[in-house]
């Protein structure tokens, strides 16, 4: 047996606050063993964590401690001189791996210590929660960090005070310090780091298809398989609002249209059987005909557009049978018409509505839509467009979903395709609220891994821009349905340029070649520590994930029982290195922003290019989904350019606004053509596979030149834009709440510019 050097009267240990205690041996031994214990090797055959050291390396080093301790301090040793010791056997016998282990976790646990202990570090994160606490979300920044969560509510401040703490946790127990550190110096942006002790994945695309074909549950009930339009849409509502509390990010349907279309075609069998029913009963003819074979010839239909003589045998020649056939057709359809309409409406007044998160947060939900030219799926794509355009219910322009058409020529695109129609409507719709925005199935980066009539390989997107379709792991899962993002974490390309640069003045031409050193660094240290998440993540089960996984959201997950670690499945989705203010690191580097010269716009493209390679390199080496974003966060920009104005005071066009441009953008100030941002912004979308969006700003009401709007959209699938938006202005009547667009006067209550209106009209209006 082992010898443990167990209690003795003869040695002390001096604590950190100077207390003397009895020798406990057992606990050294425990301390070595954590430390051996964290260093574990994946075994893909048995998809189990082994341990890589046994019970004699334990042993070895324990036993070496104890010997020293006995020799040199034979009546008190420190804590901390324990530690040391340990450290040193683990490092002189040539177990490094555990001694990194090691180091770093005293690291973390003297962070922590030092935040409740460590006078001006407790102060300050006491001041954090008593601001979160005390404050309206218009006083204090944290509360606004995520547009969904409202921060002044009850709910939201405990959610924010939770996300507060699990930050500290993770940069103090679950991180390396490196990470941390560069993340609060402001080097780099781990995104959603209050997430990461809880090792959920940030987005997915959710497959409804499969989720319906046998109806799913919410953990509190099994939900049947939905047997209409008016159910697919509900069911369509709770599937985002159930997975978006597995999830730290967003909720997309990448085909909504195809989804959407059986529920049509249920909805308008049901409708034509109940209206024959009604229209025979109504006649002489209701002896004529088998009723039993009506219903069972009219649930066979495969889709609403068919020839009425496909009942012939059933009317057998009757021309007035065969009227109130066709009769009964036109008024299911329109009925059917009517209810996906309603089914609609209910759809998008549901996802600005309900909630997710003990009620604090709206899920951040997006729909995919436009290339579905079955009649079922073209009376869903209209209808929806129709009830965006309508608004809510006191016309507001809803915010979710965030709609994405999906352009394609040969569907959409041109006046002979069968969706050209509803192009042009989603054109006008957009034009009037801001939605739906636009994909590009034809751009050059996407249209490699389309295949016709598999929607699954139609590009779709997130709503804030995140692109997941390629996968190194298995060339069979190149799809967008049941797939996400893992993960993101961003670079400050600002702060590399001004220290290279020619902003500061110290130098009259950038050293490029020390600022790709340093930006091959931090891509490396991105890498590293998006490694680290991606174990943490793989550690967990099934059941940490109930609807996600327990559901079959993500991709494979029905091969997996609830006690599984999920590391197979997990390696489809993406990790992905962003980067924020391409504009600002051009001005420090050379004077010159991407939008002002070719110059700066071939120096852009290289550096876009080097983070590209760098991705494409660790995919091959991992053979795990690196990928390149064009980061989005409005929040982030903020916040690297206050560190870097308080480092580097204010430089003319690089730190003296509130903001670094977002990823790859031109500069909202920089007045520009149309066509120029388009033609300088379009070869980034090749580079950023992990995601990325183009913004045109347009002024005045484009709903009464939707022609104009519909150029801008073709010109940027013309130059291979893969997705985009048109902004432009969305007014607000102060006095009613209308939100939409006014003219002369509101559209709701009839107030004109600076006019007063009467409390009654108002409670009439709204």
């Amino acid at each position: 047996m082992p010898v443990v050097l167990e209690k003795t009267t003869d040695i002390k240990v001096v604590k950190r606050d100077g207390k003397k205690v009895d020798f406990d041996g057992s606990k050294i031994a425990l301390a070595i063993k954590k430390g051996f214990d964290s260093i574990t090797l994946y075994n893909e055959d048995t998809d189990t964590y082994e341990y890589k050291y046994n019970e004699k390396d334990i042993q070895k080093v324990y036993q070496a401690v104890i010997k020293i301790i006995e020799k040199d301090y034979p009546e008190k040793i420190k804590i901390e001189e324990i530690q040391d010791l340990i450290e040193q056997e683990l490092s002189k016998k040539g177990y490094e791996d555990v001694y990194v282990s090691f180091s770093e976790y005293r690291d973390r646990r003297n962070q922590s210590r030092q935040l409740f202990f460590d006078e001006k570090k407790t102060h300050k994160f006491l001041k954090t929660l008593e601001n979160l606490a005390l404050k309206t979300s218009n006083e204090e920044d944290t509360k606004r960090e995520n547009a969904n969560v409202d921060g002044s509510t009850s709910m939201g401040t405990m959610l924010h005070f939770g996300s507060t703490i699990s930050k500290e946790f993770a940069k103090a127990y679950m991180m390396k310090p490196k990470f941390a550190e560069a993340h609060d110096n402001g080097y780099i942006h781990i995104h959603d780091m209050d997430f990461l002790p809880m090792g959920t994945t940030t987005c997915s695309q959710i497959n409804l298809e499969k989720l319906f074909k046998n109806g799913f549950s919410t953990g509190h009930g099994h939900l049947r398989k939905p047997k209409g339009i008016t159910s697919y849409g509900a069911l369509a509502a709770i599937a985002i609002q159930s997975n978006q509390n597995d999830q730290h990010g967003g909720q997309s349907i990448p085909a909504f249209d195809y989804y959407m279309a059986p529920g049509v075609l249920e909805t308008f069998k049901k409708e034509y059987k109940q209206t024959i029913y009604e229209l025979l009963d109504f006649s002489d003819f209701i002896s004529f005909v088998n009723m039993d074979r009506i219903s069972k010839e009219v649930d066979k239909l495969d889709s609403i557009d068919f020839d009425v003589s496909t009942f012939e045998p059933i009317y057998k020649e009757s021309t007035q049978v065969l009227k109130i056939f066709e009769d009964a057709y036109e008024k299911a359809l329109l009925k059917t018409d009517r209810l996906t309409y309603q089914a609609m409406e209910a759809f998008v007044h549901n996802l600005n509505t309900m909630h997710s998160r003990a009620g604090a947060q709206v899920p951040f939900s997006s729909i995919n839509f436009g290339t579905d030219t079955s009649k079922e799926g073209r009376m869903v794509i209209e209808n929806y467009l129709l009830a965006v355009d309508a608004g809510l219910g006191k016309g507001e322009t809803p915010i979710f979903p965030i709609s994405i058409f999906k352009v394609k020529e040969g569907v959409n695109y041109n006046p002979e395709d069968p969706n050209y129609d509803l192009f042009k409507l989603a054109c006008k719709v957009s034009a009037k609220r801001l939605f739906p925005n636009f994909s590009f199935i034809d751009a050059p980066h996407n249209l490699p891994y389309y295949k016709p009539d598999d929607y699954n390989t139609e590009i779709a997107y997130m709503g804030c821009r995140t692109r997941v379709i390629g996968d190194v792991t298995d060339g069979g899962k190149e799809i967008v349905t049941g797939r996400g993002n893992l993960s993101f974490t961003s670079i400050n390309l600002p702060r590399i340029a001004i220290k290279h640069g020619i902003a500061l003045k110290e130098r009259d031409k950038a050293d490029m070649k020390g600022f790709y050193e340093e930006l091959e660094s931090l891509i490396e240290l991105v890498k590293d520590q998006l490694l680290e998440r991606f174990e943490i993540q793989c550690s967990k089960h099934v059941y940490n994930f109930p609807f996600l996984l327990g559901q079959g959201i993500w991709n494979d997950a029905e091969r997996l029982k609830p006690n599984d670690r999920i590391r197979r499945i997990l390696k489809h989705g993406t990790l992905s290195i962003g980067f924020i203010g391409l504009a600002e690191c051009l001005k420090a580097l050379i004077g010159e922003h991407h939008g002002e010269s070719e110059k700066a716009q071939k120096l852009g493209l290289e550096i876009i290019g080097f983070i590209r390679k760098k991705c494409d390199e660790y995919s091959k080496e991992y053979n795990l989904n690196f990928t390149c974003l064009a980061t989005p966060a409005e929040g982030l920009s903020g916040r690297f350019v206050n560190i870097d104005k308080a480092i580097y005071g204010k430089l003319k066009g690089i730190t003296d606004r509130a903001y670094y441009t977002n990823s790859f953008h031109v500069p909202v100030y920089y007045h520009t053509t149309i066509s120029h941002k388009i033609d300088v912004e379009a070869p980034y979308h090749a580079l950023t596979n992990a995601g990325h969006i183009s913004y045109i700003e347009l002024d005045g009401d484009t709903a009464d030149n939707v022609e104009a709007f519909e150029r801008v959209v073709r010109l940027m699938k013309e130059k291979g834009i893969g997705y985009g938006a048109i902004n432009h202005p969305v007014d607000r009547d102060p006095v009613c709440g209308y939100v939409g667009v006014i003219k002369d006067a509101c559209p709701r209550c009839g107030r004109k510019e600076f006019e007063s209106v009467s409390v009654e009209k108002i409670q009439e209006c709204c």
